[in-house]
This record gives structure tokens, sequence and C-alpha cells, in this order.
């Protein structure tokens, strides 16, 4: 009697399942066998909701737990995709955790990082009172325009290239 082996490779872990349970902040990183971060987006995201209460911040505080919420579904859903992916033996570039994340599309612009670097020392400033949260919150409309003329530079830029 011969036995047929039948070698199916299922994906290791489903982005849409992943993504479901991160509905739930923490889970999906649970599920993607990462529980020191999973843990750590548990105790981040009860920070956020307790700090709601808090004199001062607001809309700031919501808008930072709302932007939080989706970023870690959206790295649960792409922490699947780059387990499936390394399960495949394709390439991957190296992340700063050791895990690989998919190396498609080169970034070449510092713009993101320099906004989040001064968003930090602000909102560091703030919390030390350095400068007030009011203050701060009147000048909002400022990234608005920074981020507004970046995009029209980016574009004048690309034009120019035939792009």
């Amino acid at each position: 009697m011969e036995e047929k082996v039948v070698n199916q490779q299922r994906p290791q872990k489903s982005p849409g399942v992943a993504g479901f349970l991160s509905m739930l902040p923490g889970l999906g990183a649970f599920y993607n066998g990462q529980i020191a971060k999973g843990i750590f987006y548990m105790v981040l995201f009860a920070g956020l909701i307790s700090i709601q209460g808090a004199h001062g911040g607001q809309p700031f505080k919501v808008f930072l737990m709302i932007g939080f919420y989706f970023f870690q579904i959206i790295d649960s859903v792409q922490t699947a995709k780059a387990i499936n992916l390394k399960a495949t033996g394709q390439k991957l570039a190296e992340g700063p955790a050791g895990l690989g994340v998919p190396e498609l599309v080169p970034s070449g612009s510092i713009f993101w990082g320099v906004v989040l670097i001064v968003l930090g020392v602000l909102l560091i400033m703030a919390n030390f009172e350095i400068i007030f949260y009011e203050t701060l919150f009147d000048f909002w409309p400022v990234a608005l325009v920074v981020i507004g003329l970046k995009l029209v530079a980016d574009s004048v830029a690309k034009s120019k290239n035939g792009n």
C-alpha cells in the first residue's frame, strides 16, 4: 500500500483573523505570537482610555486614542502577512524587533519621522509645563499647512521628473 503525502501549505496566520482579533487591542498581536507586544498594546490602550477624563488636551487625546486603535489593527494585519511571506521563503527586510517586514516600497523621505519627533517634543514640553496644552492646540492648523506644503512640493518634484 502506497501512502500519498500531500504537501499543501496553508498560510500560517490569517491577516483577516489578526485584524478582527485586534478590535480588542492586543489580541491580534497575541494571535501572531507577539506576546510582549500584545501586553504592551493592552496597557497602552488602557492608559489612553484613562487619560480621557483628565482635564485639558482634548480633542487631541481622543485622536491619539483613535489613531493608536487603528494603528494596532493595521500592524497586526501587516505582521500576519509578513509571517506568511516568511513562511513561503520570500525575502524580508529585518525590522527593529527582529521580525521581518516585507520591503514593498522604499520610503526615502524623512518628513513623517521629523513630524512625529517634533510632535513628541512639543507634547513632552507640554507635559513638563514648559509650554501649555492650550497654546499648543491653538497652533494645530500649522501642522496642516506644513503637510499641505509637503504634498505640493512632492507633486511639483514628481511633475518635474516626468512621473
